[in-house]
């Protein structure tokens, strides 16, 4: 992965974040995708975030790769768009008459895997996507979380656990 330093960013910021976007937005959109479970959602957050890398790129020094620096301003876009009032209430109003029936997955397991992880509180869920459908390594997880290396290695051991017990029908997930 490439690491952009400072002083070796393009004088022409349009053109890095162009780079940016084509090298990117495809793996930040499954990312927010999986967040958000709204396409349109997404879409704002992806855009949002390259908005936000565009108005920090002076800033970025390169200490960790551009997609981890990316990925962590996505993470908080999510989140943020999580707690907002207006999610918030959206959700509470959507009835399970109004929700279309989902289309089966293509492999029943990783169907019910993928509700699973989404279960799962976000500590744990973060360091799941990222290390598993991201294939971030930890180090980067770290990074991108703000939290050190162990403690990825101990919420992905933790989040396995949790997954392995709920899905052979223990525990529920707390």
């Amino acid at each position: 992965m490439e690491h952009v330093k400072g002083p070796d960013i393009p004088m022409d910021k349009e053109e890095t974040i162009t780079r940016l976007v084509e090298a990117y937005q495809t793996d930040l959109l499954r990312m927010s995708y999986i967040y958000l479970r709204d396409r349109a959602l997404a879409e704002d957050a992806v855009q949002e975030t390259f908005v936000k890398a565009y108005n920090s790129l002076d800033s970025y020094r390169g200490e960790s790769s551009e997609k981890t620096w990316l990925t962590r301003i996505l993470i908080n876009t999510c989140k943020d768009m999580l707690k907002t009032a207006w999610f918030r209430r959206m959700d509470r109003r959507v009835t399970p008459e109004d929700v279309p029936e989902p289309a089966p997955p293509e492999d029943g397991d990783e169907g019910t895997l993928m509700e699973e992880i989404l279960r799962l509180p976000a500590k744990y869920k973060d360091v799941i996507l990222l290390y598993y459908y991201e294939n971030m390594p930890q180090r980067d997880i770290a990074e991108a979380l703000h939290i050190g290396l162990s403690t990825v290695s101990v919420r992905l051991a933790k989040a396995r656990k949790k997954l392995k017990m709920h899905l052979e029908g223990g525990q529920p997930h707390a």
